[in-house]
Protein backbone atom coordinates (compact mmCIF):
# COMPACT_ATOMS: atom_id res chain seq x y z
CA UNK A 1 0.00 0.00 0.00
CA UNK A 2 1.39 3.40 -0.98
CA UNK A 3 1.92 5.97 1.73
CA UNK A 4 2.03 9.75 1.79
CA UNK A 5 4.39 12.04 3.63
CA UNK A 6 2.82 14.97 5.49
CA UNK A 7 3.86 17.42 2.75
CA UNK A 8 2.27 15.20 0.09
CA UNK A 9 -0.97 14.85 2.05
CA UNK A 10 -1.05 18.61 2.62
CA UNK A 11 -0.69 19.18 -1.13
CA UNK A 12 -3.32 16.58 -2.03
CA UNK A 13 -5.88 17.79 0.52
CA UNK A 14 -5.17 21.52 0.62
CA UNK A 15 -4.92 21.30 4.43
CA UNK A 16 -1.79 22.93 5.93
CA UNK A 17 0.75 20.59 7.49
CA UNK A 18 0.39 22.40 10.83
CA UNK A 19 -3.32 21.51 10.84
CA UNK A 20 -2.56 17.89 9.96
CA UNK A 21 -0.25 17.67 12.97
CA UNK A 22 -2.98 19.23 15.12
CA UNK A 23 -5.54 16.70 13.82
CA UNK A 24 -3.20 13.87 14.83
CA UNK A 25 -2.81 15.30 18.33
CA UNK A 26 -6.60 15.73 18.59
CA UNK A 27 -7.16 12.08 17.65
CA UNK A 28 -8.80 12.80 14.29
CA UNK A 29 -6.12 11.69 11.85
CA UNK A 30 -3.87 8.76 12.81
CA UNK A 31 -0.39 8.61 11.31
CA UNK A 32 2.19 5.86 11.20
CA UNK A 33 5.89 6.57 11.62
CA UNK A 34 8.65 5.51 9.26
CA UNK A 35 11.90 4.06 10.56
CA UNK A 36 13.39 7.55 10.42
CA UNK A 37 10.48 9.05 12.36
CA UNK A 38 8.57 10.73 9.52
CA UNK A 39 4.77 10.69 9.51
CA UNK A 40 3.24 8.33 6.95
CA UNK A 41 -0.40 8.38 5.86
CA UNK A 42 -2.39 5.91 3.78
CA UNK A 43 -4.67 6.81 0.86
CA UNK A 44 -7.75 6.62 3.09
CA UNK A 45 -6.40 9.64 4.93
CA UNK A 46 -7.37 11.82 1.95
CA UNK A 47 -11.03 10.78 2.25
CA UNK A 48 -10.86 11.07 6.02
CA UNK A 49 -9.60 14.64 5.69
CA UNK A 50 -12.38 15.45 3.23
CA UNK A 51 -14.90 14.26 5.84
CA UNK A 52 -13.21 16.31 8.59
CA UNK A 53 -13.13 19.43 6.42
CA UNK A 54 -16.78 18.99 5.49
CA UNK A 55 -17.76 18.61 9.14
CA UNK A 56 -15.75 21.72 10.06
CA UNK A 57 -17.57 23.71 7.37
CA UNK A 58 -20.79 22.71 9.14
CA UNK A 59 -19.35 24.19 12.32
CA UNK A 60 -19.21 20.89 14.22
CA UNK A 61 -17.00 20.76 17.30
CA UNK A 62 -13.84 18.65 17.26
CA UNK A 63 -15.22 16.24 19.86
CA UNK A 64 -18.32 15.69 17.69
CA UNK A 65 -16.17 15.10 14.61
CA UNK A 66 -14.06 12.61 16.57
CA UNK A 67 -17.21 10.69 17.55
CA UNK A 68 -18.45 10.75 13.95
CA UNK A 69 -15.14 9.36 12.71
CA UNK A 70 -15.41 6.49 15.18
CA UNK A 71 -18.86 5.67 13.77
CA UNK A 72 -17.62 6.15 10.19
CA UNK A 73 -14.78 3.68 10.80
CA UNK A 74 -17.41 0.96 11.35
CA UNK A 75 -18.33 1.29 7.67
CA UNK A 76 -22.10 1.90 8.03
CA UNK A 77 -23.19 5.14 6.35
CA UNK A 78 -26.69 4.99 7.88
CA UNK A 79 -25.16 5.10 11.36
CA UNK A 80 -23.08 8.15 10.45
CA UNK A 81 -26.14 9.93 9.09
CA UNK A 82 -28.17 9.09 12.19
CA UNK A 83 -25.46 10.65 14.35
CA UNK A 84 -25.11 13.74 12.12
CA UNK A 85 -28.81 14.67 11.91
CA UNK A 86 -29.17 16.05 15.49
CA UNK A 87 -25.75 17.71 15.30
CA UNK A 88 -26.68 19.59 12.12
CA UNK A 89 -30.06 20.50 13.62
CA UNK A 90 -28.24 22.07 16.58
CA UNK A 91 -26.01 24.03 14.20
CA UNK A 92 -29.09 25.33 12.34
CA UNK A 93 -30.55 26.57 15.61
CA UNK A 94 -27.23 28.17 16.55
CA UNK A 95 -26.88 29.83 13.13
CA UNK A 96 -30.42 31.20 13.38
CA UNK A 97 -29.65 32.58 16.84
CA UNK A 98 -26.44 34.25 15.67
CA UNK A 99 -28.18 35.68 12.61
CA UNK A 100 -30.91 37.12 14.83
CA UNK A 101 -28.28 38.65 17.13
CA UNK A 102 -26.41 40.25 14.22
CA UNK A 103 -29.67 41.52 12.71
CA UNK A 104 -30.68 43.06 16.03
CA UNK A 105 -27.21 44.58 16.42
CA UNK A 106 -27.33 46.05 12.91
CA UNK A 107 -30.79 47.50 13.58
CA UNK A 108 -29.59 49.06 16.83
CA UNK A 109 -26.59 50.58 15.06
CA UNK A 110 -28.85 52.01 12.36
CA UNK A 111 -31.10 53.56 15.01
CA UNK A 112 -28.13 55.12 16.82
CA UNK A 113 -26.73 56.38 13.51
CA UNK A 114 -30.05 57.97 12.56
CA UNK A 115 -30.33 59.78 15.88
CA UNK A 116 -26.72 60.97 15.76
CA UNK A 117 -27.13 62.23 12.19
CA UNK A 118 -30.08 64.43 13.21
CA UNK A 119 -29.91 68.01 14.52
CA UNK A 120 -27.69 68.39 17.58
CA UNK A 121 -28.80 70.44 20.60
CA UNK A 122 -27.47 73.97 20.80
CA UNK A 123 -25.89 73.43 24.17
CA UNK A 124 -23.98 70.68 25.91
CA UNK A 125 -24.79 66.99 25.81
CA UNK A 126 -27.65 65.83 28.00
CA UNK A 127 -29.68 62.72 28.76
CA UNK A 128 -31.80 63.11 25.61
CA UNK A 129 -29.24 64.39 23.10
CA UNK A 130 -28.72 60.97 21.48
CA UNK A 131 -25.03 60.57 22.36
CA UNK A 132 -25.88 58.14 25.15
CA UNK A 133 -27.14 54.74 24.00
CA UNK A 134 -29.82 53.13 26.08
CA UNK A 135 -28.96 49.92 27.92
CA UNK A 136 -25.17 50.37 28.01
CA UNK A 137 -22.29 52.64 28.83
CA UNK A 138 -22.72 56.26 27.76
CA UNK A 139 -22.39 56.64 24.03
CA UNK A 140 -21.33 53.04 23.46
CA UNK A 141 -22.64 49.79 22.07
CA UNK A 142 -20.54 46.81 23.12
CA UNK A 143 -20.86 43.43 21.46
CA UNK A 144 -18.85 40.42 22.60
CA UNK A 145 -18.17 37.99 19.77
CA UNK A 146 -16.74 35.06 21.70
CA UNK A 147 -18.88 31.94 21.16
CA UNK A 148 -18.83 28.80 23.26
CA UNK A 149 -15.33 27.35 23.35
CA UNK A 150 -13.96 23.93 24.32
CA UNK A 151 -13.96 23.65 28.12
CA UNK A 152 -10.66 24.00 29.93
CA UNK A 153 -9.14 20.90 31.49
CA UNK A 154 -8.57 20.49 35.21
CA UNK A 155 -4.82 20.62 34.61
CA UNK A 156 -5.06 23.84 32.59
CA UNK A 157 -8.05 25.85 33.75
CA UNK A 158 -8.93 28.94 31.73
CA UNK A 159 -9.29 32.33 33.33
CA UNK A 160 -12.88 33.21 34.09
CA UNK A 161 -14.58 34.18 30.83
CA UNK A 162 -11.38 33.63 28.82
CA UNK A 163 -11.55 30.03 27.62
CA UNK A 164 -10.12 31.20 24.27
CA UNK A 165 -6.73 31.03 25.97
CA UNK A 166 -6.99 27.25 26.12
CA UNK A 167 -8.20 26.66 22.54
CA UNK A 168 -5.71 24.88 20.23
CA UNK A 169 -3.75 27.30 18.04
CA UNK A 170 -4.63 25.80 14.66
CA UNK A 171 -6.68 26.96 11.68
CA UNK A 172 -8.95 24.41 10.01
CA UNK A 173 -9.41 26.25 6.70
CA UNK A 174 -7.94 24.80 3.51
CA UNK A 175 -5.61 26.66 1.15
CA UNK A 176 -8.17 28.45 -1.04
CA UNK A 177 -10.49 29.21 1.89
CA UNK A 178 -7.60 30.47 3.98
CA UNK A 179 -6.48 32.78 1.19
CA UNK A 180 -10.00 34.13 0.71
CA UNK A 181 -10.45 34.74 4.45
CA UNK A 182 -7.10 36.53 4.65
CA UNK A 183 -8.10 38.82 1.78
CA UNK A 184 -11.41 39.59 3.48
CA UNK A 185 -9.60 40.67 6.64
CA UNK A 186 -7.04 42.72 4.74
CA UNK A 187 -9.78 44.56 2.85
CA UNK A 188 -11.51 45.50 6.11
CA UNK A 189 -8.34 46.31 8.03
CA UNK A 190 -7.29 48.65 5.23
CA UNK A 191 -10.24 50.83 6.30
CA UNK A 192 -8.89 51.19 9.86
CA UNK A 193 -8.08 54.72 10.94
CA UNK A 194 -6.07 53.79 14.02
CA UNK A 195 -4.19 50.94 15.69
CA UNK A 196 -3.16 50.42 19.31
CA UNK A 197 -1.35 47.53 20.94
CA UNK A 198 -3.28 46.13 23.93
CA UNK A 199 -2.66 43.24 26.31
CA UNK A 200 -2.65 39.98 24.29
CA UNK A 201 -3.60 41.70 21.04
CA UNK A 202 -4.46 44.83 19.13
CA UNK A 203 -7.30 47.36 18.98
CA UNK A 204 -8.23 48.68 15.52
CA UNK A 205 -10.29 51.84 15.13
CA UNK A 206 -12.70 52.38 12.24
CA UNK A 207 -15.20 55.03 11.16
CA UNK A 208 -18.50 54.79 13.05
CA UNK A 209 -20.53 53.26 10.21
CA UNK A 210 -23.31 50.72 11.05
CA UNK A 211 -22.79 48.68 7.87
CA UNK A 212 -19.07 48.39 8.59
CA UNK A 213 -19.77 47.30 12.17
CA UNK A 214 -22.10 44.57 10.93
CA UNK A 215 -19.50 43.44 8.37
CA UNK A 216 -16.78 43.25 11.03
CA UNK A 217 -19.09 41.33 13.37
CA UNK A 218 -20.01 38.80 10.68
CA UNK A 219 -16.39 38.20 9.66
CA UNK A 220 -15.25 37.88 13.29
CA UNK A 221 -17.99 35.31 13.92
CA UNK A 222 -16.89 33.34 10.84
CA UNK A 223 -13.24 33.52 11.93
CA UNK A 224 -14.03 31.87 15.23
CA UNK A 225 -15.50 28.92 13.37
CA UNK A 226 -11.99 27.97 12.20
CA UNK A 227 -9.76 29.72 14.75
CA UNK A 228 -11.31 29.34 18.21
CA UNK A 229 -8.22 30.84 19.84
CA UNK A 230 -9.10 34.37 18.65
CA UNK A 231 -11.19 36.58 20.96
CA UNK A 232 -13.09 39.53 19.46
CA UNK A 233 -15.01 42.46 20.91
CA UNK A 234 -16.64 45.31 19.03
CA UNK A 235 -17.13 48.71 20.70
CA UNK A 236 -19.14 51.50 19.10
CA UNK A 237 -19.11 55.12 20.25
CA UNK A 238 -20.61 58.14 18.49
CA UNK A 239 -17.14 59.03 17.19
CA UNK A 240 -15.61 55.67 16.26
CA UNK A 241 -15.87 51.91 15.99
CA UNK A 242 -13.22 49.78 17.71
CA UNK A 243 -12.43 46.11 17.11
CA UNK A 244 -10.26 44.45 19.75
CA UNK A 245 -8.61 41.15 18.82
CA UNK A 246 -6.79 39.01 21.38
CA UNK A 247 -5.12 35.61 21.22
CA UNK A 248 -2.80 33.40 23.31
CA UNK A 249 0.93 34.01 23.15
CA UNK A 250 1.40 30.98 20.88
CA UNK A 251 -0.73 32.70 18.24
CA UNK A 252 1.32 35.89 18.19
CA UNK A 253 2.55 35.35 14.63
CA UNK A 254 -1.02 34.82 13.40
CA UNK A 255 -2.12 38.04 15.11
CA UNK A 256 0.71 39.84 13.36
CA UNK A 257 -0.08 38.33 9.96
CA UNK A 258 -3.82 39.07 10.02
CA UNK A 259 -4.17 42.14 12.21
CA UNK A 260 -0.75 43.77 12.33
CA UNK A 261 -0.22 43.10 16.04
CA UNK A 262 3.28 42.89 17.44
CA UNK A 263 4.25 39.21 17.49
Amino acid sequence: MSTLRISQLAERSGVPASTLRFYETAGLLPAERTASGYRAYDEESVERLAFISSAKLLGLALEDIRDLLDVRDDGVCAAVRARMVPLVADRIADADRRAAELTAFSARLADVHERLAGPAPSGACGPDCGCTSEGGAPGAVLVELSPTRPPATSSAPARAGESWREAPVACTLGGDELGERTEQWRALIARATGREEVADGVCLTFPSIPALAAELAALAAAEQGCCAFFDFSLHLTPASLALTVRAPEAAGSLLADLFGAAS
